[in-house]
């Protein structure tokens, strides 16, 4: 018996900065999204650091930009897309401080909404 594919759903704020990303950007991150919704990980998804298991990033590069989503698994049975941005790291690799404490302040929220 197949398993049910889980629905997505987005944080306002997060869809709103989605939208804005190029339609190629968006549409491998909805691939990426249709993948975790069928309880399995595409090639370009790792833990975002600093966070309980279960809060994922999408990695995606386009025209030499970075783009990120992130996304949680562990919230309610729905894929839970938390946020959505370009990345201008100044820091090599790493995740700007206001985008984690973005992440951390979306996911405080939604649980409490969704109590």
């Amino acid at each position: 018996m197949k398993e049910t594919t889980r629905p997505i759903s987005w944080v306002k704020l997060a869809r709103k900065a989605f939208d804005e990303f190029p339609v190629p950007v968006q549409t491998e991150a909805l691939r990426a999204l249709t993948i975790a919704a069928d309880n399995r990980k595409a090639e370009h998804v790792k833990p975002l650091k600093g966070f309980d298991s279960g809060v994922m990033e999408i990695l995606l590069r386009h025209r030499g930009d970075a783009f990120r989503v992130v996304y949680a698994v562990q919230i309610g049975y729905a894929i839970w897309v938390v946020h959505a941005f370009q990345k201008k790291s100044t820091q090599g690799i790493k995740t700007p401080k206001h985008e984690i404490d973005l992440v951390h302040e979306r996911l405080k929220r939604l649980k409490e909404a969704l109590r």
